[in-house]
């Protein structure tokens, strides 16, 4: 534990936001799966699960939990995957 006081709130501060990181981060990863998930079984609402994960994405990108590139790519990805699913 370090001694000095602004070093001490640096600790908390950092705890705490990787906690709300991890949670949105876990978040993203479910979305994703289950838009390639609905993708992948050509199901009813694979337009609205896509839809939902772009906006998930940006905001992680909004937030710094990923870079803009892959970001960008993700989206890419996602586009595809629904194009090719027909």
């Amino acid at each position: 534990m370090p001694n000095i006081k602004s070093a001490m709130k640096r600790v908390k501060v950092n705890k705490t936001k990787a906690a709300a990181n991890k949670s949105r981060k876990t978040n993203l990863k479910t979305v994703l799966k289950n838009a390639d998930a609905a993708c992948a079984n050509n199901a009813a609402n694979k337009e609205e699960a896509i839809k939902v994960a772009i906006k998930k994405v940006d905001q992680a990108a909004a937030k710094g939990l990923m870079h803009k590139n892959c970001a960008a790519r993700k989206k890419s990805q996602l586009a595809k995957k629904l194009n090719a699913a027909g």
